[in-house]
């Protein structure tokens, strides 16, 4: 392998007094396939963020070729020859390939017009340079994602970039357009391009690289060689945590709310039984997107969830998690199949107001996009809803919703002066709260919580899992997807994995364990 070229030290960054990263490091050496690994939230895309000029890091060194560099923007960092190849696709659809990879640096002929003949040459050029069967003439938005995908990585090389980040590049690829991606990174080595490789595909590691970096918590882990390494230690690594340290005591927190919503204390922590009474069974439910989706197609899912359970959804970042959510909430039924039964009962659900009728809640997992209107009250965000409910002649009374307000921030232990307070000026925590306090006014029996306690203080999350626990106690269903394991383990009573759209694995509560859980989670069917 050539010289270190690239090196990141003790670097820092935290979001509103939260510690992204506490000690990223990188070391990459020149023309080398260098894996950059971690569970969901470990720090890796921060880290990349940081390099590629999108994030200032508030402490630490990056050194290029042994000189010190500030990064401060992706001009800059594009400038020291270091180009991101997103997961989310940077692309103009409505203009053509060639007009892609010259964005902003079209060339012009001497009259100061653009030269279209110039640019189509040099971008088949470029195209070719990679045997890609691409067209410069073509528009975006006729290609597949995989397509795509190869229109972005022949932008960074043509901006003569030394160091390329691929960030979950393969994440909306199939096998073909995979082994074409790899066949193209293998041409990036042969010039001595240094690759930067974010994924959480165990077999494309040590299929294609040369080295791994491991990340846990925001931390540096270690740097080992791909040869002398196994699936076994790097999840071992990815991991790293004491299981047992995440055992749950859910009867403290259930019993400081179970009163909250009408359940006694003691019984904070029933026995729930195995054979409780099936509250939800789902059979054979798939979504067939097409190619152009930004969104995972689901095969086949077949599970069942009974009266009190916390079921828990693991799975990377693309698994199909968010999209069985939305299935299951009466969204994209057009592309969905399968039948859901509620009590025993076939139930039609194709929009979120059939869900909603079929007592089923979904909290999304942006609740300042989807989950908010942060221009409205906390109490106007509450009762949206339910607006039917409580009109009086095609008019809100607000005698009938303004005791509501007030009995939803006392029981949730909203922190606010009134209810008429923006939403948009609730900390992340009270901000989930409120969301909380909408649906249970739907009076729901099945509960859909997508990272219910993702950018939360440790106080509100002990809170929110008090939350969960007591309304499990009160003969609640209730399904959680989290990227934290340990979260999972803490919560809830069995745990499901899925990867690529498909279940990988059943888990109850005693078997289960950081290592199962990962594993089957990146087991590619």
């Amino acid at each position: 392998m050539g010289e270190i070229i690239l090196v990141m030290e003790n670097i820092e960054k935290s979001f509103e007094g939260v510690k992204a990263i506490s000690d990223g490091r990188l070391a990459l050496r020149r023309g080398e396939v260098h894996a950059l690994m971690g569970e969901n939230g470990a720090g890796k895309s921060t880290l990349m963020n940081i390099l590629s000029g999108a994030l200032r890091a508030d402490n630490g060194t990056i050194r290029i070729e042994d000189r010190p560099v500030k990064i401060s923007s992706p001009i800059e960092a594009r400038a020291l020859g270091i180009g991101k190849v997103h997961q989310e696709l940077q692309l103009a659809p409505e203009l053509t390939v060639g007009e892609n990879i010259f964005l902003g640096r079209e060339p012009r002929n001497r009259f100061g017009f653009l030269d279209y003949r110039k640019m189509y040459e040099e971008s088949d050029r470029l195209i070719q340079s990679f045997g890609l069967p691409l067209k410069p003439k073509t528009k975006v938005k006729s290609l597949r994602v995989g397509e795509r995908q190869f229109i972005e990585i022949v932008k960074v090389t043509s901006l003569d970039c030394r160091i390329v980040i691929l960030d979950e590049p393969t994440s909306a690829l199939s096998k073909a357009e995979a082994k074409k991606l790899f066949d193209v990174i293998a041409r990036m080595k042969e010039r001595e391009v240094s690759v930067i490789y974010i994924t959480h595909r165990m077999e494309e590691v040590f299929e294609i690289t040369d080295r791994i970096t491991v990340m846990r918590d925001g931390r540096y882990i270690d740097t080992v060689n791909t040869a002398e390494t196994n699936r076994e230690s790097l999840i071992r690594m990815m991991v790293g945590r004491s299981v047992s340290a995440g055992a749950r005591n859910k009867q403290d927190a259930g019993a400081r709310t179970a009163a909250t919503h009408g359940v006694p204390a003691a019984d904070a922590e029933p026995a729930r039984a195995r054979d409780a009474e099936e509250l939800l069974r789902v059979e054979d439910l798939s979504l067939a997107f097409p190619a152009f989706y930004k969104k995972t197609s689901l095969k086949n899912i077949s599970f069942s969830l009974r009266k009190g359970e916390i079921l828990g959804l693991a799975g990377l970042m693309g698994a199909g998690r968010t999209e069985l959510f939305e299935a299951l909430f009466g969204l994209h039924p057009k592309v969905r199949t399968g039948r859901v039964f509620i009590m025993g009962e076939e139930a039609r659900i194709d929009c979120p107001e059939d869900a909603i009728g079929n007592r089923v809640a979904f909290m999304t997992e942006d609740r300042k996009q989807q989950g908010l209107v942060l221009s409205r009250g906390i109490g106007e965000n509450m009762t949206l809803p339910i607006l039917r409910r409580l009109m009086k002649f095609y008019f809100v009374d607000r005698r009938l919703e303004r005791p509501l307000w007030e009995r939803q921030m006392r029981d949730i232990r909203v922190k606010a002066p009134s209810p008429l307070t923006l939403a948009s000026n609730l900390s992340g925590g009270n901000q989930q709260k409120v969301v909380f306090a909408r649906w249970l006014l739907t009076e729901p029996d099945i509960l859909l919580l997508d990272e219910p306690t993702r950018g939360i203080d440790v106080g509100a999350r002990e809170e929110i899992y008090g939350i969960i626990s007591s309304l499990a106690a009160g003969g609640k269903g209730i399904l959680v997807v989290s990227s934290e394991l340990p979260e999972l383990l803490n919560i809830c009573d069995r745990i499901l994995t899925i990867c690529e759209g498909r279940l990988t694995g059943d888990f109850a509560r005693e078997e289960a364990n950081q290592e199962a859980l990962l594993s089957a989670a990146t087991l590619h069917v």
